[in-house]
């Protein structure tokens, strides 16, 4: 009663426990900290939809994976050739919500290319050394020209140990969740490629000390101060720095006219919406795939500490897609 909006809804259970109660009362939710797939609609036609994710949700993850491993030059001797089309893409999906969320929009994206039949999809867990071993060899034995691994970080380290100890030397393409220095060992010096999405950019070579100037102008209010680490960004506070504006981009769209639940969603969906330190999101249409437009990072673990560097900027899955 008297809540005008959800911004920044948080977490996987709360956002999937009340889901169903939003769209029933048409209250606008904003943001949601979560990648859940129920967060996912193409379009609806004819109903105000009044949930309005932003954060990447894990099909359209998915998806821009699927788009860059068919469609990027980073392939061959020299790193400038693009997949072959007639080679296979393996996928190692962990088989929990989330690697089963992220292979649902490869397998979106990969019908959409008209490749269908071109990826390979092999499940594992953590639990089970051997069948994760053998799922690589099934990969290597099909002569895949990449790897896809769809999963979160503790797996996604035991996945890409399981490809190094196997001795593969293809690039691997994975989610946004794993685009950090922990979630690879740093002991270990692999012998392929690694390309992770990445939905915000708070680094920019222009910028002063190397990050944009988007990021400074607030950047006392992400930092957290460490004594042994120094100053750090603070993903939540940049998440919730995002959500506020992004909520607040709708009710300076609404203007002079009357502000209602209706109006505030029309709004809304009139134009795409920048993101601070990111690309876009695109509620037009009915559309409601959380942040469509994505940097590609590449590790770089020749130094005394893994680290990822963008190697593309923020793209959308089209212009991938078209490249």
């Amino acid at each position: 009663d008297n809540v005008f909006a959800l911004v920044g809804h948080f977490g996987t259970p709360t956002v999937g426990a009340t889901l169903s109660y939003i769209q029933e009362t048409g209250v606008p939710m904003v943001y949601a900290a979560t990648g859940i797939n129920s967060l996912y609609f193409e379009k609806e036609d004819g109903l105000s939809n009044p949930v309005m994710a932003v954060q990447p949700i894990y099909k359209t993850d998915g998806r821009l994976m699927a788009a860059r491993a068919l469609n990027e030059s980073l392939y061959g001797t020299s790193g400038d050739a693009k997949l072959a089309s007639d080679a296979k893409v393996g996928v190692l999906y962990l088989n929990d919500d989330a690697g089963q969320s992220m292979k649902a929009g490869i397998e979106v994206q990969a019908a959409a290319e008209e490749r269908v039949n071109d990826f390979i999809y092999k499940p594992f867990t953590t639990d089970d050394a051997g069948a994760l071993s053998a799922a690589v060899l099934d990969l290597q034995t099909a002569g895949v020209g990449a790897v896809i691994v769809a999963s979160n970080q503790s797996p996604f380290k035991s996945a890409v140990g399981a490809l190094n100890a196997a001795g593969m030397d293809v690039p691997v393409f994975t989610s946004y969740v794993n685009a950090d220095a922990t979630s690879v060992d740093a002991t270990v010096d692999y012998g392929f490629d690694m390309y992770a999405n990445a939905w915000l950019d708070i680094v920019d070579p222009d910028g002063q000390m190397g990050f944009s100037a988007a990021y400074w102008a607030f950047a006392t209010d992400m930092l957290t101060y460490d004594p042994d680490t120094a100053f750090s960004a603070n993903a939540y506070a940049m998440a919730g720095y995002i959500a506020a504006a992004i909520f607040v981009e709708g009710l300076n769209r609404v203007d002079d006219d009357l502000l209602t639940w209706e109006t505030y969603i029309d709004a809304m969906e009139s134009a795409e919406i920048s993101v601070p330190m990111g690309g876009v999101v695109d509620f037009t249409e009915g559309k409601r795939w959380g942040i469509a437009s994505m940097a590609l990072l590449q590790l770089d673990n020749s130094g005394d500490a893994p680290a990822w560097a963008k190697v593309r900027e923020i793209e959308t899955l089209q212009v991938v897609q078209a490249k």
